[in-house]
């Protein structure tokens, strides 16, 4: 479908022709009619669905025909990372070229003037306020912040704000904004946390679930069968002769992630941790020693397995079975990206075998086994127990919106 075939005006789609946006990605065709009629939304898209234009365009349209009051903040967008923030509000500034709408980032740093010029935009009512929670509740607590007339507010990537510990927060935030809004939450999974807080936040909301896309075909996917004593063992034997440039270790818990962080270190592996326990200028950091090299090898929660824009990690290790298939598939689609090779190798403990088939079933491949090395001694057998439909999560809210994501786009 064309952009010009849904109900956007013509500032909007002057904007989009600008870009030279033209088609519509599924997320879009489904999810900007329904913000449109004004109904509150839970969507679940990947990210690289073009998931932003999904909910800044119909917002942005509202907000342009001007029946909205002067010098209020009228819409609030919530981010779970600064890079995040920065992005959609990069992208807010491309589709509202041609429109009288302001909007100001409001995020972490520990630059005081970023904050002044943060309190500047806050304080005299930027249309649009795209923010992570933290900043901006220190912002709310100041009392300068006016969220009274607030008509549409925005959570994107809601279970990784989740994952890091922001439902409070979150809750807060709600508590100063008017009763009378819209409400659109957007997420890449659907686990019980997120209907919860739909639910408690979401009035009557429209569900659009696209199906989840499988793993780039160049991913090379592999399996140990092992027990959960020789993980490390076999982490040792990977790395005994030579350590991949760019390494990300995937555990299910932050108990979990020092556990591993703290023995690959006595291995004398160069190393770095991700996790909820972090601040964001802690997380900040350990991604710029990631990226340029000076940690090759980072181990994580999920945090970091959606919205991590780097292109040469070359191996993802699932240390843990993801608990979904939509899971497995954000973490190893960390590697192979702008036209590299990648590795993806998943550690399968006793426990988690039927959790491995199901994401077999799911990618409708069975995934290489390898044997693990001889001196770690002997290994379970691969036989796991068979329920339910391959994705854990796969049936909430697929209804008559369901579309299948298979369809060529020309945005990212």
């Amino acid at each position: 479908m064309k952009f010009s075939e849904l109900k956007l005006n013509d500032r909007v789609l002057e904007a989009l022709d600008a870009m030279r946006f033209d088609e519509c990605t599924p997320i879009q065709e489904q999810a900007i009619p329904v913000i449109l009629e004004g109904r509150d939304l839970i969507a679940v898209a990947q990210t690289g669905t073009g998931k932003t234009a999904a909910f800044l365009l119909p917002i942005l349209n509202k907000l342009s025909e001007g029946n909205h009051p002067e010098d209020s903040i009228n819409c609030v967008i919530m981010s779970p990372t600064r890079e995040l923030a920065q992005q959609i509000d990069q992208q807010m500034e491309g589709f509202s070229y041609f429109m009288p709408i302001s909007n100001v980032a409001v995020y972490g740093g520990n630059d005081g003037i970023l904050f002044e010029q943060q309190k500047k935009g806050l304080t005299l009512g930027a249309d649009v306020v795209i923010a992570t929670p933290g900043r901006l509740i220190a912002h709310l607590s100041l009392g300068y912040v006016d969220l009274s007339k607030v008509s549409y507010f925005i959570l994107d990537e809601a279970d990784r704000m989740l994952d890091m510990g922001f439902y409070d927060d979150i809750m807060q935030i709600v508590k100063y904004l008017p009763k009378e809004r819209q409400t659109i939450m957007f997420s890449a999974t659907m686990p019980a946390k997120i209907q919860q807080l739909a639910k408690t936040i979401l009035n009557d909301p429209a569900e659009v679930k696209l199906a989840v896309s499988k793993p780039a075909e160049k991913i090379i996917q592999a399996a140990y069968m092992c027990y959960e004593n020789q993980k490390l063992g076999i982490v040792r034997s990977l790395f005994a002769e030579e350590v991949p440039e760019r390494v990300i270790i995937f555990a299910s818990s932050k108990i979990k992630v020092k556990e591993v962080a703290k023995a690959l270190k006595m291995m004398k592996l160069n190393v770095g941790e991700m996790h909820s326990d972090l601040d964001q200028a802690q997380r900040e950091f350990i991604m710029h020693e990631f990226k340029s090299g000076r940690i090759n090898i980072l181990v994580a929660t999920d945090i970091v397995s959606r919205g991590i824009d780097i292109d040469d990690i070359r191996l993802v290790i699932n240390f843990d079975v993801p608990h979904d298939s939509e899971d497995y598939v954000h973490r190893i689609g960390r590697t192979a990206r702008a036209n590299n090779d990648g590795v993806a190798i998943t550690f399968v403990s006793e426990k988690d075998q039927t959790n491995f088939k199901n994401i077999e079933k799911f990618l409708e491949r069975s995934i290489y086994k390898i044997p693990v090395p001889s001196e770690l001694g002997e290994s379970p057998v691969y036989n796991p127990r068979v329920r339910g439909n391959g994705n854990n999560k796969k049936s909430w809210g697929s209804r008559k919106h369901s579309s299948n994501n298979s369809r060529n786009s020309k945005q990212k």
